[in-house]
């Protein structure tokens, strides 16, 4: 059963989101503001957290940034504003995906369950041992523990940037286009979800983080006019 976090101080929608997710065979836990929804992300992992930008104590930023110190459960961030900063924002504290309000609930429980698919098939994934490991010049990335290294560093990754870097490196020198990303790691189309520019920003975030010069990539290259691909 997958167990969900809805974190919202209005309650009639978090009473709208509880009734749905539970129709389809979900537990839900609620939080009304920022401080219980950090809390209770501490005494849970949550198969995905449904964060409300506007929250009262702390915001769905400063939760987001929070639960990344401890944990990589996915977070699909909820906000009221349409605005692209706001978007690029929540991606940049560490939420995975978004959804502006208002929404269609059917959207977020279709975002919802792509994610679970996901993470499900990962975990069929790492019941294999073999080829758990890739390397890719200095790059080692552990498919099964989820882990990148550069060298003897440990890089640390959010859920969606090493969802990027794992198809990169297991796919090497095939160009991905935006929409194809969002596709293979989203779980969505282009048309669907938006804003192909969700991809840009967690890969400049993850050559931030994996790159000597992220300018100057040495692993994550740009084909101009086409897409991304991972040369080692």
């Amino acid at each position: 059963m997958a167990r969900i976090l809805v974190v919202d101080d209005e309650k009639l929608i978090v009473k709208g989101i509880r009734f749905s997710l539970e129709q389809d065979g979900m537990e839900v836990d609620c939080a009304y503001d920022g401080e219980e929804a950090v809390s209770l992300a501490k005494q849970h992992e949550y198969d995905v957290v449904l964060l409300d930008l506007m929250l009262p104590k702390l915001d769905g930023y400063e939760v987001c940034q929070a639960i990344r110190e401890f944990s990589e459960m996915p977070i699909i961030m909820l906000t009221a504003k349409g605005g692209d900063m706001d978007k690029i924002l929540g991606l940049e504290y560490g939420a995975d995906d978004y959804v502006t309000k208002p929404f269609n609930i059917l959207e977020v429980k279709a975002r919802i369950k792509a994610i679970i698919r996901r993470n499900q098939r990962k975990a069929k994934r790492a019941a294999q041992p073999e080829n758990h490991i890739v390397s890719a010049g200095d790059l080692k990335l552990d498919r099964e523990a989820r882990r990148v290294f550069i060298g003897e560093k440990e890089i640390n990754l959010t859920a969606k940037e090493f969802d990027l870097l794992e198809l990169f490196v297991c796919n090497p020198n095939k160009v991905y286009s935006r929409e194809a990303l969002l596709t293979y790691v989203w779980g969505s189309k282009a048309s669907e979800s938006g804003d192909v520019r969700t991809v840009d920003v967690h890969v400049r975030r993850l050559r931030e983080k994996i790159e000597p010069s992220p300018s100057d990539p040495r692993y994550v290259h740009t084909k101009w006019g086409v897409g991304y691909y991972f040369r080692a």
